[in-house]
């Protein structure tokens, strides 16, 4: 495969890398500052803002919505008293979090009279369905349930500020959504820059056009297990590939909120779904499962990039787990707990999968049948089909209820499966037999 070439700049003098931000608040934003209480006049607001201010903030949509000021730092002018200000959208997701200019504050909307007892919607979305969807197919985390009160709390004041704004990743810069506890060392970068092939990052441009002249890798150091067309996986040990492994981890927090952070990725094997081209294998996400794992987890942290969202890869990784623990002879399911964005991912994956099986199988079929048959876990079976109302209890059995016209309007509901694994051309050997 031929040498990756640096970005080429555009004729209009801008970078060949497209930017990429991931999108930003669409509902419920306006101008209307109907309804809101304890505001102050402009002159009467004192600066700099506190922490913990709620006030209106002008957007890239050039709308206003409510934020709340979680940081301030100074800026260099002529003015030494100039602040900006790190908000969180407060009916937004954290990812959208962001360091933002005075000018952007409508300070006539400043609520002197903070109410703490008012609880702060940083966990909930409002989205639309298409925003679902799409947030839906970008990532499947641990929830908050795997944190305690205390430590959440902690939590969210040691990430509360994002410390990276961007990274360029191949031929895309990219907005990240995060805090990701990259070394000291790299604390007072904005921007980083990866090797897209060794994941090795640095902080400035030069430095990594000087180590692409050197990096002999076109694709992630591992085995490649699958190949079809230009879409190619590898399995990277992470004992082997320790450094690959870490730095992934790195990347991937930028992308994943509440998300734990491994250090020690002896354990875990990664699985990187690239796009392939004359210049090497693109990553565009991947997911990673314990080697050996007694509660049957057949997934522990899945991701699809950004720029590569809405193209069906995130099922594409879901399904290509559950045909891992088919090769495997066991059944799986995802690490728990799921958040209900991971459970909204994985009952749309079971749904699309158990309904096809049911509408094909005429005859009477059993929970285990099907479990055998898909190497999904039984109680992930009896879950999704409960939540379709196609069980019954009978004589102390459940019993499937598949009347055809029902399964139709179930599978329409929940809609295209996306990309499909060949299994024809997935060449791989469980790790136990590896050897």
């Amino acid at each position: 495969m031929g040498s990756m070439e640096p970005p080429r700049a555009e004729a209009n003098g801008g970078s060949a890398a497209p930017a990429y931000n991931g999108g930003g608040p669409t509902a419920n934003g306006g101008d209307s500052l109907a309804g809101r209480k304890g505001k102050a006049g402009p002159g009467a607001v004192p600066l700099p803002l506190e922490v913990g201010t709620r006030v209106m903030c002008r957007w890239r949509d050039q709308k206003l919505h409510p934020v709340k000021v979680i940081e301030r730092r100074k800026v260099s002018s002529l003015n030494s008293s100039d602040y900006e200000y790190y908000v969180h959208y407060t009916e937004f997701n954290r990812r959208l979090d962001e360091w933002v200019k005075l000018e952007q504050l409508d300070l006539e909307s400043v609520e002197t009279d903070i109410d703490e007892k008012v609880e702060d919607k940083a966990t909930s979305l409002k989205m639309t369905r298409h925003q679902k969807r799409k947030i839906d197919e970008t990532h499947v985390e641990a929830g908050h349930e795997e944190l305690d009160a205390a430590s959440l709390r902690e939590h969210e004041e040691f990430t509360k500020v994002k410390n990276i704004a961007k990274i360029e990743l191949g031929r895309y810069e990219i907005d990240t959504w995060y805090f990701s506890p990259f070394p000291p060392e790299y604390n007072d970068s904005v921007k980083l820059y990866f090797c897209e092939f060794c994941l090795n990052f640095m902080k400035r441009k030069e430095q990594l056009q000087r180590h692409m002249r050197k990096c002999d890798l076109k694709h992630p150091p591992g085995d490649e297990i699958y190949r079809n067309g230009t879409l190619s996986m590898f399995e990277v040990d992470g004992k082997k590939n320790k450094v690959y492994g870490q730095n992934l981890c790195y990347l991937a927090k930028l992308f994943l909120d509440h998300k734990t952070l491994y250090y020690d990725v002896d354990l875990f094997l990664f699985y990187i779904l690239c796009e392939c081209d004359d210049r090497g294998c693109h990553m565009v996400g991947y997911f990673s499962k314990e080697k050996h794992s007694e509660e049957s987890y057949n997934l522990a942290c899945i991701l699809t990039l950004p720029p590569y969202q809405r193209k069906g890869y995130g099922k594409f990784l879901i399904a290509f787990s559950y045909e891992l623990s088919k090769k495997e002879g066991k059944v799986g399911t995802p690490e728990r707990p799921l958040s209900d964005l991971g459970l909204l991912s994985y009952r749309g994956y079971w749904t699309r999968v158990l309904l096809e099986i049911l509408k094909k199988h005429k005859s009477n079929i059993s929970i285990k049948e099907l479990s055998d048959m898909t190497a999904i876990k039984a109680d992930d079976i009896l879950s999704t089909l409960q939540s379709l109302d196609l069980i019954q209890y009978r004589k102390g059995q459940h019993a499937i209820c598949a009347d055809p016209k029902v399964l139709d309007r179930h599978l329409k509901a929940a809609g295209r499966g996306g990309l499909e694994v060949d299994v024809s051309k997935l060449i791989w050997t469980p790790y136990k037999e590896q050897g």
